[in-house]
């Protein structure tokens, strides 16, 4: 109330204090102010200088949007965001007056925020902040890492993480996938299906290549109400650069380790007539190796033993090159016809010493190059992801580009 030393002494006395009234409120908030209205007893409360999102108190934060601080006066020294048992790392802007979390936080986790800074005036500032993420409806999981963890592989190796579950949000998981290099060389994600997404280089690895990926999926969102229930960990080291060359009208294969070249021997490819016994070309990948392998003609849908193409047979040193049942194997009965004439059902046949040599060689992600049959091998055969050209292969990533 205003206090007046007497009564009113005229109309313009009076209209004076009206405007007196009306400065009190005067603005267009909901109040009578765009913001607080002002209190008679004393100076409206300073904001704060550091704000910290998510707020205190929050019960369902969204994982994937983080903690962000930031200093609405001065600059930020540190800050420590803890949850889990575990600090989440973040990063700090040129500018020091932001810092972001750089991963998604855990779902169903409780977390601290302690910040430190320094106002305009020089004198420290601080704040600190409690909440919790969310519990989400459903949850995805990485399923497999290939190669093994430490596994030492071909040059032509990639790096396949395969989920237990579709992925909607594609961009936001293949963001979650950090690849560490030795050596840095240009390499794309490509998503193969809805539930598997392929790292490979745009040429092959260099030997002593070593590969980490530390996948940072806790709490990604991959579709609505769909979040990372955990992350996961892989790598491999590439050993020496092995590339053979089979050629199959000159029934030739030559085996280079690091471009030399090492042995040259003649084998038996596929002898044709069919689609279903025609050697693929292309660039192969050795997928695998078993000693014996037992092969049977019904991977053609042949199973009656009086069919006149029926087999089973039980294969020494047998390297797989791709998923439609093509090895590289020992085939002691077709000996004279190696170096000479294609006659299996479409396998690189060769002698019984050569193929131990090959077996105990090989590494999964050895390149094999076949050449010089009508028929190619597919992109989505096996390993075949080196038919894809590079620019078609970094279109089939969400975000279209090399990893950083």
């Amino acid at each position: 109330m205003l206090h007046s030393p007497g009564p009113w002494r005229s109309l313009a006395a009076l209209a004076a204090a009206v405007l007196a009234l009306a400065a009190c409120g005067g603005g267009d908030g909901p109040d009578g102010g765009s913001g607080a209205p002002a209190r008679a007893d004393g100076p409206a409360a300073t904001p704060a200088a550091i704000v910290i999102k998510p707020v205190t108190g929050a019960a369902r934060a969204r994982p994937d949007r983080g903690v962000t601080v930031t200093a609405r006066r001065g600059v930020l020294k540190q800050v420590v965001v803890r949850g889990g048992g575990a600090v989440a790392p973040g990063r700090l802007s040129a500018d020091r007056r932001t810092w972001r979390t750089r991963w998604a936080l855990r779902p169903g986790t409780s977390y601290t925020v302690t910040a430190a800074g320094t106002g305009e005036d020089g004198a420290p500032t601080a704040a600190t902040g409690r909440f919790t993420t969310l519990r989400p409806a459903a949850a995805f999981r990485i399923a497999d890492i290939t190669p093994q963890p430490g596994e030492t592989v071909g040059v032509g190796m990639p790096l396949i993480v395969t989920f237990d579950r579709p992925i909607a949000d594609r961009a936001a998981v293949e963001r979650a996938l950090e690849v560490r290099m030795s050596r840095r060389v240009p390499a794309a994600w490509s998503w193969t299906d809805p539930r598997q997404v392929v790292l490979r280089p745009r040429r092959y690895w260099p030997s002593g290549q070593r590969v980490t990926l530390l996948a940072h999926t806790a709490g990604v969102r991959s579709a609505p109400g769909v979040y990372g229930a955990d992350g996961a960990t892989g790598g491999f080291r590439v050993g020496p650069s092995r590339i053979s060359v089979v050629d199959v009208r000159r029934h030739r294969m030559t085996v280079r380790v690091n471009g030399t070249r090492v042995r040259t021997v003649g084998i038996s490819a596929g002898k044709g007539g069919t689609r279903a016994y025609t050697t693929t070309s292309g660039v192969h990948l050795t997928m695998g190796k078993g000693d014996p392998v037992v092969m049977t003609s019904g991977w053609m849908g042949v199973k009656d033993e009086n069919d006149p193409r029926y087999y089973k047979l039980k294969v020494r040193h047998a390297v797989q090159i791709s998923s439609s049942g093509e090895y590289v194997h020992s085939a002691p009965w077709s000996v004279r016809q190696q170096g000479r004439a294609n006659v299996s059902h479409g396998c690189v046949n060769a002698s019984p010493a050569f193929a131990e040599w090959f077996y105990g060689q090989t590494q999964r992600g050895d390149v094999v190059v076949v050449t010089g049959t009508d028929r190619s091998l597919e992109w989505y055969n096996g390993w075949g992801y080196w038919q894809m050209p590079w620019s078609s292969w970094m279109a089939g990533g969400a975000l279209k580009k090399p990893i950083r």
